[in-house]
């Protein structure tokens, strides 16, 4: 007996037609950063003449030789890897930690630091009485700036109780039966468990820090050595306008030449734009396994 269902015509045009808006909608969203992809391998001269498609006319690596014999930038893609790096590892052990506290029934102040919590997400002091405070603390022109501020996300902390708090509580029974202590049962049972969750807040503070620029404009404008790539990126956006107005940067100026030999602040953008992305395109596919992966593997029986 034949079980295959035979389409009808019009489920055929429904899924050629779902087909093809799909790509227009993947090629629209596509389109923009391989554009940029393409100007950042392009000539610069040549960019300039607009109507880059699909591939590069002229194609060349001295954008991203610009950029990597800049020591400004180099040092800069330095202190957003820092950054981003320790911030995500502090951020993510003392979130899971607070969070875990929170998750336990017999916490005394459990609501009260619930209700603390969502509080902050809706009371903030604003910018100038938060500069006076770090001023106060000696976090200004310091790279703790780009960390101390950020170990701790209430949203972060309230996603990662709630899905503890949906654990089965026969986990830490069973340990505790054994003689596990508390630091084990959180580390060796809860963490591993909370996998799926802690890869998703880790991937949200990693892409935070990594795109965040306007902390360094407000607390470390004058400490070029802690300039982060993203605020470098900034100003050669910035310099666009000067060149706009007939004053040309330094940087620019310094490496002007021959056709082949020019950088522009848009391809110099572009090849900087390319650098800032790949590296979260990098760490997102050893995350995403995480966010489809089963929780409670291995677990007790009730």
């Amino acid at each position: 007996m034949n079980n295959k269902i035979k389409k009808s015509f019009g489920e055929h045009v429904f899924d050629f037609c779902n087909v093809v808006f799909m790509l227009v909608v993947m090629f629209v969203m596509l389109y923009p950063f391989w554009n940029t992809v393409i100007t950042s391998f392009n000539d610069a001269r040549d960019s300039i003449r607009g109507s880059l498609f699909l591939w590069p006319r002229l194609p060349t690596l001295y954008n991203y030789e610009i950029v990597f014999k800049n020591k400004t930038l180099l040092n800069a893609g330095f202190i957003s890897v820092a950054r981003t790096v320790l911030g995500t590892v502090l951020s993510v052990t003392l979130t899971f930690m607070l969070a875990y506290v929170l998750s336990v029934k017999a916490f005394l102040f459990r609501r009260f630091l619930n209700v603390f919590l969502v509080l902050t997400m809706y009371v903030n002091a604003g910018l100038i009485p938060t500069y006076f405070l770090f001023r106060d603390l000696g976090l200004l022109d310091s790279f703790w700036v780009y960390i101390i501020p950020n170990l701790v996300g209430a949203f972060n902390v309230i996603i990662l109780r709630t899905y503890i708090s949906g654990l089965p509580d026969s986990y830490a029974e069973a340990a505790k039966i054994e003689g596990a202590s508390e630091i084990r049962i959180i580390f060796t049972i809860i963490f591993p468990l909370s996998m799926p969750v802690i890869a998703t807040v880790a991937l949200w503070v990693a892409v935070g820090q990594w795109n965040s620029w306007f902390d360094t404009y407000i607390f470390n404008p004058g400490s070029q050595n802690l300039s982060t790539l993203q605020y470098e990126m900034m100003k050669i956006l910035s310099s666009s306008m000067q060149m706009n107005s007939g004053n040309t940067p330094d940087y620019l100026s310094k490496q002007s030449g021959g056709p082949s030999n020019t950088v522009t602040p848009n391809s110099l953008r572009a090849a900087i734009t390319v650098i800032c992305t790949v590296p979260i395109l990098l760490v997102y596919p050893f995350l995403q396994k995480y966010f489809v992966k089963g929780v409670q593997i291995g677990g007790v029986k009730e």
